[in-house]
């Protein structure tokens, strides 16, 4: 589907940016923090993700990356749907939103606007260790499975633990393993080591 779209921004309204890009204006949904760092008239470039459903389709638009992965991440969250997805990724900054879940701090969850403190509470069991750029995350060591990492995540599991499983399957390995297969073995081994087994 669509990754992102790059074009001239040709007007805003609400949380709604009028982006032009080959004859077209799209008309993406976007937080309002994200909003605030596109000039009007001005080129950008907006990472995408359509939202489908039987009676209605919309398109929702972010800076980054990481704020689209933040977004899809708070829709797994039970009781937020895109609109309140974007409506607190509005309320409290990336940063900020990522500080508070990995030190679990309920009051500030809180203080964002339209979030409840069920809600809060539910962000806090769904999304903690899985957003991008923590402070934890961002103190873990740059490796060569970066890659294996991010697919753990996606599978469940926290970054910082699946790094450590990465490292111990990784010196358990013989150094003149192909590449390819290190990284299926070193996928296999740190599945075995946090599940336990």
């Amino acid at each position: 589907m669509f990754n992102s779209l790059r074009g001239i921004a040709g007007g805003k309204s609400g949380d709604a940016l009028y982006l032009e890009t080959g004859g077209v204006e799209w008309e993406i949904a976007m937080p309002a923090s994200d909003l605030e760092g596109i000039p009007h008239g001005g080129e950008c470039r907006v990472f995408t993700w359509l939202y489908h459903r039987e009676d209605q389709m919309r398109l929702y638009g972010f800076a980054d990356e990481t704020r689209r992965n933040t977004f899809l991440e708070l829709l797994k969250v039970e009781g937020i749907g895109p609109k309140g997805a974007l409506k607190i990724m509005g309320g409290i900054g990336q940063e900020e939103l990522e500080r508070a879940l990995e030190n679990e701090d309920l009051a500030r969850l809180e203080a964002v606007p339209g979030l409840g403190k069920k809600t809060a509470q539910k962000m806090l069991l769904s999304l903690k260790g899985k957003l991008v750029r923590s402070p934890a995350t961002q103190a873990m060591p740059v490796t060569p499975y970066n890659d294996l990492v991010l697919a753990l995540a996606e599978m469940g599991y926290d970054k910082r633990t699946a790094a450590e499983a990465l490292a111990k399957a990784d010196a358990g390995l013989a150094a003149d393993i192909k590449p390819a297969d290190r990284e299926k073995l070193l996928f296999k081994e740190a599945i075995v080591y946090l599940s336990g087994s």
